[in-house]
């Protein structure tokens, strides 16, 4: 009897004290895509004054944040605009939602300058590299239009792709591919379209580097707004997780980062608050 006893008061112990290590510890997984997020390293400080400990797990493709968010292995992810985010979960059935609005990043052309150095050098025949996945593939066929390469038949709104091409003005080689990639090939190409963060992370600069930039205004404004995502049914159970949420969206909507953006990014990245 003696011993049960024993048993008892040892196992409780070792549950409470499990739950204070829970309490005393609280980690929040995160998922970025890239390695230079200057700002969220200002926000991991920021929590940390809370007891938040802000986990970075960083992934080099647009497709896998999602997946591990909506199956929990992270509790966050903060790459995406909303118009990528909504086709995500139209295509995958993914039950996410966001909790902040951060920044626009204007889509860009870089140039490979030892054959472009402005748009008016793009001629026929000359490649063209563009990201592959349907969001911002259609976007980047909006910017070769509204730069004068081609025309398009699409309905406002919808997603452009290759076929709804009519007309090249110029006659470009068009070259799909992961976008994380194209920074990398740019010298293999006479041009590359490229989002500003990645741009950024492998050295380009919006003013010296790109030859035409991407127009952001009404409705698009909002599409093309970077959001931090999370899984709906977390944000709707409430509790501390929904707290931590809630720190971690003020503490990125601060003054603070709002300057930090401004400071480290110079223009690629453009807070929205």
């Amino acid at each position: 009897m003696k011993k049960l006893f024993l048993c008892v008061v040892a196992t409780i112990l070792a549950l409470s004290l499990a739950g204070c290590g829970r309490n005393e510890e609280e980690v929040v997984r995160i998922g970025l895509v890239g390695t230079l997020h200057y700002q969220w390293y200002a926000i991991r400080d920021m929590v940390a004054e809370e007891g938040i400990t802000l986990e970075f797990v960083f992934f080099t493709d647009f497709a896998t944040p999602n997946r591990m968010l909506n199956d929990g292995e992270i509790e966050l992810n903060a790459f995406q605009h909303k118009m990528f985010f909504n086709n995500e979960i139209a295509t995958h059935g993914y039950e996410l939602t966001y909790i902040a609005e951060t920044f626009i990043a204007p889509l860009n052309i870089f140039a490979n300058h030892e054959s472009v150095n402005s748009l008016a050098d793009i001629r026929d025949g000359h490649t063209i590299a563009l990201p592959s996945d349907a969001t911002n593939h259609g976007r980047a066929l909006r910017l070769l239009e509204s730069a004068g390469l081609i025309v398009l038949d699409v309905a406002p709104g919808a997603l452009a792709t290759e076929f709804d091409i009519v007309e090249f003005i110029v006659d470009v080689n068009l070259v799909p591919m992961e976008n994380g990639l194209i920074a990398n090939i740019l010298p293999d190409v006479d041009a590359g379209i490229i989002t500003n963060p990645t741009a950024f992370i492998a050295g380009l600069r919006v003013d010296e580097d790109s030859i035409f930039t991407e127009t952001v205004v009404g409705d698009a404004r909002d599409d093309l707004t970077n959001i931090i995502a999370v899984r709906t049914a977390d944000l709707e159970a409430g509790g501390r997780l929904a707290e931590i949420f809630e720190i971690i969206a003020r503490a990125h909507n601060s003054d603070e980062v709002r300057q930090v953006m401004l400071d480290a990014y110079q223009g690629a990245l453009v807070p929205v608050w």
